[in-house]
C-alpha cells in the first residue's frame, strides 16, 4: 500500500475512528444516566404506592373501630355479661381482620394512656391509629400466639451492623384506639394488627406494586417490612421456598434511613442480589423511627438490557468501520492509480530512462491532465537532452582536434559548456515548474470550493469542526503562496516584493502545529521564549517556510530525544532595530569543516533523504527581506539565528 493511499485512508477514517467512539461514549453515558433516573423514579413511585397502602390500612382500621364504637349493637353489648362481650369481640376481630380487640373502661384507659399515646388521644375524643412496638409482655396480654408469631430468629447478614442479639421478639403493631362515649360506659375501644409474619399484608403490597412479577414481567419486585433493621415480614426469598425473615438490612441503608431519617432511593444489595430499592423510615406514636418499609425490583434485567445496548452499538460501530475501509479504497482508486503511475514514471526517469511515460492513466480529470502534461514535459526534456548530447559530442570531436596551444581555450569552453547545460536544465525546470504550478491551482480551487460548501451545508453544526476547516483554509492559502513562489521562480519579472509587516511570534506558533506530527513521534521537549519583538517586512508564507525548515532540520538532527529551544527577542544589528529568532537543538552539531558550507546549494548531510536546498532557499528568502541568517555550534548542539529589520 503506497503512502498516499495509506494517508488518504487514515484521513478518511480518522474522524470515524476518533469522533464516533467519543460520541458513542457520551451518548451512552447520558442514556445510561437517564435510564438509571427512570429506574429510581419507578422505585420512588412504587414506594409511594406501598406507603399509601399502609396509610389506607391505618385509616381503615381506625374507621372500623370508630364504626364499632358508635354502633347501637355495641352500646347494648356493654350491659351484657362478660361471656357475651368476649364472643362479640372475637367475632368482630375476625370480621375486621384484627389480631386483638377489646374495650377499656375509662379508669383502665387512663392508666394505659400513660404508656400509649393512641389511647391518650382516644380519651381526648379523637380516633387515632399509629405504629407501635410491643414487647413480649404486651403481646402475651392478648394471646401467647401473638407472642410466638412476633418472635423471629436473627440470621447473620453480610454488611449489616454487628449485633449480639440472636432473636427479635418485639412486635410491630398497627395500634388503633377509638373513643367510647356511651352513658355509663365511657372508655376506649382498642384494636390492632400484628405485622410480624403478616404475609397477607406484605403480599398485598407486592401485588399492588408489581402486578406482573409472578408472570415474569420485567420488574421482578419484592416488598419488606423492617422492625428496626430486621425483616419481620417480607417476600424476599432466602432460598426458593424460604422467606428471608430475620435477615437484616445493610449498615449503609440503616445509617441513612433509621439514623438520619432519609428516604433511600438507589441500588442496594438485598439478601442475595442487587435491587433498585426504596426504603421509607417508619415512626411510632412517640415520633421515634422504629422501622422501614421497603419495595424494590431486580436490577439484573435492566443491567442486561444496558449491556445489550452497549454491545449492539459497539458491533454496529465495528461493522461500519470494517465496511468503510474497502468502500473508501474502491471509491478512491481513480485517484490512486494515476498517482501511482506518475510516481513509477518519475522513478524510471530518475534512474536515467528518459523514455518512460505515463501513457493513458484512465482519468480525464485534473490528475489525468497533469499526467498528460508531465508526459509532454518529459518529451521536451528528452529532446533537449538528445540535442545537448549531440552538441557535446561535436564539441568533444573539435576539442580532440585542437592543438596543445588551444588547451587553455578548451578549458574555458568546457566551463562555458557546463554553464550552458545548467542554463538549459534550469530553463526546462522553469517551464516544468510553471506548468505544474498552473495545474495545481485547479485541484486547490476544488478543495477550497468544497470546504466552503461544507460550511454552508453544516451551518451552525460547522462549529464543532471549525478548527479543522480553518486549518484547511490556512493550508490552501499556503499552497497558493507556494504556487506563487513557483511562478515567481519561473517568471521572476512578473512579481514584486511583500509590502506588509509580519509578526514572527504567531508564525512560529502556527509552524509548531504543522510539525507536531513529526515532534510527537519523538521524545523531544519544546521550550518557547517568545518575547515582544517588532514586526518585520517579510511574506508570512516565506517566514513560515524558513521556520519549518529550521525546526525540521533540528528535530531530525536530535533523533528520538532532545530539547528544542525557540526564542524571539528584539535585537539591533549595525544600529538598525530588528527581531532575532534563535532556534537551538541538542543534536551532534555541525562538523567544523562544513560549518561554512551549510548554506551552499545542494549541500546536505542526509544523502539518502535531503536535496540540500532547504538552508540555501531559507538564506535567499531572508536576504531578500534584508535580513541575515547564521549558524554556529554551541557545544551541545547547533544554533541558527534569523535576524530581520523592523518594518518601516
Amino acid at each position: 500500500m503506497s503512502s498516499v493511499r495509506f494517508r488518504l485512508l487514515i484521513m478518511a477514517l480518522l474522524p470515524l475512528i476518533v469522533l464516533m467512539p467519543l460520541l458513542l461514549l457520551l451518548g451512552m453515558t447520558r442514556w445510561s444516566a437517564d435510564y438509571d433516573k427512570v429506574l429510581i423514579a419507578n422505585v420512588e413511585s412504587d414506594l409511594r404506592i406501598a406507603e399509601q397502602y399502609l396509610a389506607r390500612l391505618m385509616f381503615e382500621t381506625g374507621t372500623d373501630l370508630l364504626s364499632v364504637s358508635e354502633s347501637s349493637e355495641f352500646s347494648t353489648l356493654l350491659d351484657r355479661p362478660d361471656t357475651a362481650q368476649e364472643a362479640y369481640f372475637t367475632a368482630k376481630q375476625d370480621v375486621l381482620e384484627l389480631d386483638f380487640l377489646y374495650f377499656l373502661p375509662r379508669a383502665d384507659a387512663e392508666e394505659k394512656a400513660k404508656k400509649w399515646p393512641v389511647i391518650r388521644a382516644a380519651l381526648n375524643g379523637m380516633t387515632n391509629t399509629q405504629i407501635d412496638i410491643f414487647g413480649q409482655e404486651d403481646l402475651s396480654e392478648y394471646s401467647s400466639e401473638l407472642a410466638t408469631q412476633a418472635r423471629i430468629d436473627l440470621i447473620e447478614t453480610e454488611a449489616a451492623v454487628p449485633t449480639d442479639r440472636i432473636v427479635e421478639d418485639r412486635g410491630m403493631v398497627l395500634h388503633s384506639a377509638s373513643p367510647v362515649m356511651i352513658p355509663g360506659h365511657s372508655g376506649v375501644l382498642v384494636g390492632g394488627i400484628l405485622l410480624n409474619r403478616n404475609l397477607q399484608f406484605i403480599d398485598t403490597i407486592n401485588a399492588l406494586v408489581y402486578l406482573n412479577a409472578i408472570t415474569g414481567g420485567e420488574r421482578q419486585g419484592t416488598a419488606t417490612l423492617f422492625l428496626d433493621d430486621v425483616r419481620v415480614s417480607t417476600n424476599v426469598r432466602l432460598f426458593e421456598d424460604v422467606r428471608a425473615l430475620g435477615t437484616r438490612v445493610s449498615g449503609a441503608v440503616r445509617g441513612e434511613v433509621l439514623d438520619k431519617g432519609q428516604t433511600w432511593l438507589a441500588r442496594a444489595f438485598v439478601v442475595n442480589d442487587w435491587y433498585i430499592s426504596g426504603y421509607l423510615p417508619l415512626k411510632d406514636s412517640f415520633g421515634q423511627r422504629v422501622g422501614m418499609l421497603y419495595v424494590g425490583f431486580l436490577e439484573a434485567p435492566f443491567s442486561a438490557a444496558k449491556r445489550a445496548a452497549y454491545l449492539w452499538m459497539m458491533v454496529a460501530f465495528v461493522a461500519v468501520l470494517v465496511l468503510s475501509g474497502p468502500l473508501f479504497l474502491w471509491l478512491a482508486k481513480g485517484i490512486f492509480a494515476p498517482l501511482e503511475q506518475m510516481s513509477s514514471t518519475m522513478r524510471k526517469v530518475e534512474k536515467g530512462d528518459l523514455s518512460a511515460r505515463n501513457g493513458n492513466v484512465g482519468a480525464r480529470d485534473e490528475i489525468g491532465q497533469v499526467a498528460a502534461h508531465l508526459d509532454s514535459l518529459l518529451n521536451q526534456v528528452q529532446d533537449r537532452d538528445q540535442k545537448l548530447r549531440a552538441w557535446a559530442g561535436e564539441l568533444n570531436d573539435r576539442v580532440d582536434q585542437r592543438t596543445s596551444e588551444l588547451r587553455d581555450a578548451n578549458a574555458k569552453l568546457e566551463q562555458t559548456f557546463k554553464q550552458l547545460v545548467m542554463s538549459e536544465k534550469l530553463a526546462s525546470i522553469g517551464e516544468i515548474t510553471a506548468g505544474v504550478a498552473h495545474e495545481i491551482n485547479n485541484p486547490v480551487a476544488v478543495i477550497q470550493g468544497n470546504v466552503d460548501v461544507m460550511r454552508e451545508t453544516l451551518g451552525e453544526n460547522a462549529e464543532c469542526v471549525k478548527t479543522e476547516l480553518d486549518l484547511v483554509d490556512r493550508q490552501v492559502s499556503r499552497i497558493d503562496a507556494i504556487v506563487g513562489k513557483l511562478l515567481q521562480f519561473a517568471r521572476p519579472g512578473e512579481f514584486s516584493g511583500f509590502d506588509e509587516s509580519t509578526l514572527i511570534s504567531p508564525v512560529v506558533t502556527d509552524c509548531l502545529v504543522l510539525v507536531d506530527h513529526l515532534i510527537s513521534k519523538r521524545n523531544i521537549e519544546i521550550k518557547l521564549d517568545l518575547n515582544e519583538a517588532p514586526a518585520v517586512k517579510i511574506d508570512p508564507g516565506e517566514m513560515q517556510q524558513v521556520v519549518i525548515n529550521l525546526v525540521v532540520n533540528a528535530v531530525q538532527a536530535m533523533g528520538d530525544n532532545g530539547v528544542l529551544t525557540i526564542s524571539l527577542n528584539q535585537m539591533d544589528q549595525d544600529g538598525q532595530t530588528g527581531a532575532a529568532l534563535v532556534i537551538k537543538d541538542t543534536g551532534p552539531g555541525i562538523p567544523l569543516d562544513k560549518l561554512n558550507s551549510v548554506f551552499d546549494p545542494f549541500f546536505t548531510t542526509k544523502q539518502a533523504e535531503g536535496t540540500g536546498l532547504g538552508l540555501s532557499i531559507s538564506q535567499s528568502l531572508i536576504q531578500r527581506a534584508g535580513g541575515l541568517i547564521s549558524a554556529r555550534n554551541t557545544g551541545d548542539g547547533a544554533e541558527f539565528t534569523v535576524w530581520l529589520p523592523e518594518a518601516s
